[in-house]
């Protein structure tokens, strides 16, 4: 039996500088081997545990699609000793992914039916690896109407800048950007609250399931939005990556009531929360 604290050697292959305030970077790592490559089979919405030898690990969404293959992207916000390290990193040293860790987003029950992806702020990797999965030649067939509404609090704060433009020339998803405020002339998109846009936009919930992944008070103020709308609980999918550890469910650092969020999510349906306790 492999150890399952034990992660995989990857060399860091680029680093991309995100937002204005420098604190949000995408790192592009590859495997220092072929055999751990292969091994390393992730469904769009689990996530990994980065980590650097003498600093620890932080558990990470994977930000690349497994459509995208030979690399892996992960976005990290600048918050913490680990972290911290892996900001000071650069292109060519090595570290290490531990993973893929628990469950995806319910490709399977989405088949054939339209998806609305709400997401705010950093939180958006998970939400970036299942938008280019599901507009992937072989996936985009598969699934009906993709409507993405995506905020942040300035334009310089929102992620992955260049793809969000090419997502919106295509005529194949709907793309809503927005910020809470912007006082740049050339801002071509929405300005408002994700909540709001999301009720201005009113994307249909009739055979649909709504991907819901961003700060809590986003969360808070989006989800009786949705059930307006007349999206059911069941249909209704967010991501708890909070309170995690060891990612396998060793430590107990991340139960929820009976439910380990590394082992059990950290995709849940809001139906699903429901029969939880108010600890999210």
């Amino acid at each position: 039996m492999e150890n399952p604290y034990l992660p995989y050697p990857v060399r860091i292959d680029s680093v991309i500088t995100e937002t204005e305030d420098r604190n949000l970077k995408t790192f592009k790592l590859v495997f220092l081997n072929s055999e751990d490559s292969e091994k390393f089979v992730h469904r769009a919405g689990q996530f990994a545990e980065l980590s650097i030898a003498g600093k620890g690990e932080i558990p990470i969404g994977i930000a690349s699609s497994p459509t995208e293959q030979g690399h892996l992207l992960f976005t990290v916000n600048k918050v913490g000793l680990v972290t911290s390290a892996l900001h000071q990193m650069a292109v060519g040293e090595v570290m290490g992914v531990r993973g893929p860790l628990g469950n995806w987003y319910p490709w399977e029950e989405m088949d054939g039916k339209n998806v609305v992806i709400i997401g705010g702020g950093f939180a958006f990797t998970t939400l970036r690896a299942s938008i280019v999965y599901m507009l992937h030649p072989e996936n985009r067939s598969r699934f009906g109407d993709v409507t993405v509404i995506y905020g942040a609090r300035t334009p310089g704060m929102l992620l992955y800048k260049d793809e969000l433009a090419a997502w919106d020339e295509r005529d194949d998803i709907r793309m809503h950007i927005t910020v809470d405020a912007s006082d740049d002339p050339d801002w071509k998109y929405n300005v408002g609250f994700v909540p709001t846009i999301t009720q201005e936009k009113a994307p249909s919930a009739e055979d649909a399931y709504a991907i819901v992944c961003g700060p809590p008070i986003m969360i808070k103020f989006t989800l009786p939005i949705l059930s307006e709308l007349g999206f059911p609980p069941e249909r209704i999918i967010m991501s708890l990556e909070m309170r995690m550890k060891c990612g396998i469910g060793m430590c107990g650092r991340c139960n929820i009531g009976t439910e380990y969020v590394c082992n059990d999510g950290p995709v849940f349906s809001l139906d699903q929360l429901g029969q939880l306790p108010n600890e999210y």
